[in-house]
Order: structure tokens, then sequence, then C-alpha cells
């Protein structure tokens, strides 16, 4: 009767339930090592380099059988047939030495290959090296992939085992391309990590799930073999809406990550209310348009004023420039003022309307109160953009606008405190961020009620005091974007636009 019972016994027994890891695993097995992988927690795509839903198997199908998937495919498929082309390759075409060293001094130097084919320069070359000096086609299909190729490898190998921050940044191009660059920087606790720019890719369109997925991508370029979601410590990015509303996605996998709005982009908004207050533009703007693309008046202006600089040309998107130009203006009013109303008023409109705000004695008494009180606001800007300050320093100089502009006195005064709390109370991650400096700095001794990331252990936190609380680095790398894809040089494809940008800024 006792072995009669076993089977009832055993069929009674709960099914244990599979582990999520177990089931990713088992999909991977299922629809093919060579398409899909896991980290044990999320399933990747390799041909599409996404995530992919794993909650239902029946979402994999779909999404296998989707147009985009099977066009990526295609071209996986053909880079793949390359790879193997290229492996099979006799031992015999061995890549010359000189040229790759050739084409990284030039991508380094961002001078453009087709310069190869000018004959000063390449019998020049060709005098004091001693080399067969080859045509740029040779480099730009034999070579800029191993560059890439090594740069990325040598960055893998510095991140590994570090514990890193990101800065992500959108602009549009100059053939209307949404372009998305990616900075990682190395936290340490002994000083200032490197930076690397590791990803130059274009977007379909601009919101929170297109940063999300490129994000992922980024990280998918150093950690290959899985993300490591430990390691992510802080994410930077300016105040668009979209980007705040990816961070919120992606700190449900990234769970220690602080996301903190750009300190920098934070000023220059108090800046531009600064602005909006006073009427200080028609001076600006008449002023530049007086001397634009007129050489004979700029010849009168060094005529009567020999040592004084020309007047700015502030850009308005450009942080903090336009209060350095009212500040220009003040320091130098009777100067400016004496060689505008030399000019004949009948010569430009520009001239006659410049001339006419120049008598206005609200415009004196605005630039003497912009001086007086927002001069340190460019100041701070300008601080802030540097590279290798502690956090303690850059928590420092915010905060020593903030106690400035408490301080304001005046109409505005106000509009101007309220912008200025408005921009660093809605910026959430920043609070977090001063809380940890007073960790690091000794002013706070307790860990309770802080609201910061529970997943933090106290290591983490030592990794904090040199972080970085602007996006600066990012900017950076646009402005090497743009000076390489120039009006001259837009046949580039994106591809090669992106190897170039990551071994020109990593040189």
């Amino acid at each position: 009767m006792f072995v009669s019972l076993n089977p009832i016994i055993i069929s009674n027994m709960p099914k244990e339930k599979p582990s999520s890891a177990f089931k990713l695993k088992q999909l991977v097995t299922d629809f093919g090592e060579n398409i899909f992988s896991t980290d044990s927690k999320i399933l990747f795509c390799k041909v599409c380099e996404i995530k992919v839903a794993s909650e239902k198997r029946f979402s994999i199908v779909q999404y296998i059988y989707t147009e985009k998937h099977k066009a990526s495919f295609i071209r996986f498929q053909k880079n793949n047939e390359r790879k193997n082309l290229q492996q099979l390759m006799p031992t015999t075409s061995k890549k010359s030495d000189f040229n790759l060293d050739l084409i990284r001094a030039m991508l380094a130097a961002n001078i453009p290959l087709n310069k190869l084919a000018n004959p000063q320069f390449k019998s020049f070359l060709a005098k004091y090296t001693g080399q067969n000096i080859p045509v740029e086609s040779t480099l730009r299909i034999g070579y800029i992939d191993d560059c890439y190729t090594e740069k990325m490898n040598e960055i893998k190998k510095l991140i590994n085992g570090k514990k890193i921050w990101i800065s992500m940044d959108e602009t549009t191009d100059i053939e209307g391309r949404y372009i998305v660059n990616t900075i990682i920087g190395i936290l340490s606790h002994d000083g200032p990590g490197e930076i690397f720019l590791i990803n130059v890719e274009e977007l379909d369109k601009t919101n929170h799930s297109s940063i999300c997925k490129a994000f992922d991508r980024s990280l998918f370029l150093i950690w290959p073999e899985g993300l490591h979601y430990n390691d992510v410590l802080l994410f930077l990015t300016d105040a668009a809406p979209y980007m705040k509303k990816a961070a919120r996605h992606l700190q449900v996998f990234y769970t220690k990550m602080v996301h903190v709005t750009c300190l920098a982009h934070e000023l220059h908004r108090v800046a531009e209310d600064i602005r909006s207050h006073f009427p200080v533009d028609d001076l600006v703007a008449n002023v530049k348009k007086i001397f634009r693309k007129f050489p004979h008046r700029l010849q009168i202006f060094k005529t009567f004023e020999p040592d004084l600089a020309l007047p700015p040309e502030p850009i308005l998107t450009c942080w903090g420039t336009w209060i350095s130009a009212a500040i220009y203006y003040c320091e130098h009013f009777k100067s400016i003022k004496h060689v505008v109303e030399s000019f004949d008023s009948n010569d430009s409109v520009a001239i006659k309307k410049a001339q006419d705000v120049l008598k206005s004695q609200t415009l004196q008494a605005n630039l003497i109160y912009i001086k007086s009180n927002f001069e340190c606001l460019p100041t701070a800007i300008k601080q802030l953009q540097e590279q290798k300050l502690s956090l303690f320093d850059s928590i420092k100089i915010t905060e020593t606008i903030s106690g400035i502009v408490k301080k304001l006195q005046g109409q505005h005064s106000d509009s101007i405190k309220t912008k200025l709390d408005s921009v660093l109370n809605s910026n959430a991650g920043y609070k977090m961020i001063c809380k940890i400096c007073k960790i690091l700095s000794g002013e706070e001794e307790s860990m309770t009620n802080l609201g910061l990331p529970e997943d933090m252990i106290l290591d983490d936190f030592s990794y904090f005091k040199y972080a970085p609380i602007t996006s600066t680095d990012v900017e950076r790398s646009f402005s090497k974007y743009k000076n390489l894809v120039t009006d001259n040089r837009r046949s580039l494809k994106l591809d090669n636009i992106k190897k170039s940008m990551i071994v020109q800024c990593n040189f």
C-alpha cells in the first residue's frame, strides 16, 4: 500500500516556477543565439540592437516578422559575410602599420582623407616618410574600422570594473538628421576620471523611447556581454521633458542612477529671464548690425578707440553671452556712444535706431543694474563648464549664485528669484547630489530620511566626490561634429562620421 501511494504523493507536489533568467535563456535558445542575447534581466536583439518585450512568447514572434527587424536582419547577414570574408583573406595581405598610423593622425587632427589626393601634400609625405602614400579609398575601406575598433577596445579596458556617469544630448545636423551623442566618464574617489565619447547615432524621432533605446545601445558597446546596471551612478542631460521622462524609465533598471539636469543650462534659463525684463536688446542688436560687413566703420571705430575690443556679438542660445554683452556696454558706454554718434544717421536704419537708444536714460540705468547684480552669472556658467571640478566646488558655485540672487532688490527681483527657485527645485537630482555632497564633506552626519536611492551601498557614495553636474562635454562633442560635417563634406556616411568622431574625440 505504501508503494502504491508514491505516485499520488509525487503528483500532488507543487511545481517549481522557473526563474525569469531561466525563461530568458530558454527564449535565446529557442529563437537563436545568433539573433538574441540576454544578461538574465532583459532580452536583447543583436540585429536591431534594442531590448525586446519578453513577457509573452507571441510578442517575440510578432517582433521577428516586423519590417524593421527583417531589414536589419538582412544588413546583419551582409556584415557577417563581410567579416567572414575578411577572416578568410590570406595572411599575405597584412595591413601596413604606416597606413594605420597615418589614418590615426588624420582622424585625430580632423584632416579630410581626400587631402591625400593633393599632389603637394602627397609628395611631401612621400619625401619625408619614404613610404608609398595610399589613396583615400584604401584608408577609408581598409583601415578606418581598425582605428575605431582599436579605440573602442581601449575604452572597454579602461571602463572595465569602474563606476561611471553618462551624459546624452540631441541636435539636428546640417542634413536635418536627429543626432544623439553619448558621453561616459569614470567616477573615482581619487580624482577626476577620464571622459569618452562612445556613440554617435541617428534617431528616427526625438522622444523618451528613442533616448532609452540609444542609452542601452551605447552601453552595450562597452559591455557587450551584458549591461552592468549597478555601475551606472549618474545620468546628466538637459531639462527637456522627454529627457526627464527617459531618465524615469531608465531608473527602473538602473536603480542606483541619479538623474541631474545640467546646472549650466539652469543658470542660462535664469539669464534668459533677466534678459526679458530689461530692454537692452535694441542696443545690442543694432550696434551689431552697424559693424557687421562694414570694414570702413570698423576702421573708424579703431581710429576713435584703438585699445578697445569690438562690440561683442552675443548668441542668445549660448550660455550667458547676452549678459556679458550688456556688461561690455556698461563699461564702455561713453566710447560706444561717441563712435556711433559720429556716423551719419541717414546711412543706415540700424545707425538711427542705435543713436536713439543710446540717448535713453532708462537704458543707462538698466546697464548699471545688470553689471552690478549679474556680472557673476556668466562667470559662474563658465566655471561650471570646466572639467575636473570636484562636486563640492561645483555646488559651491551654484550656491554662491543662489545667495546673490536672494539678496536682489528692485522691480524685477521677485520674478528672477522665483525663476531661480523654480529651476533648482524642479531638479530633483540636484537636491539629491547636494545631500551626497554634504555627506562627503562631513556636513551631514545622519543617513536617515535623505531620500537617496535604496540600492546604493556605502561605497557608492565615495565615487561622487568628483562627479560633474553639467552636460557641457556633450555640447563640446557637437562642436566637433559640426566641424567634421561641413558644407564640403556632406557626402560622408553617418557610420564613417561616427567612427571618425570616436577616434578624434578620444585621441
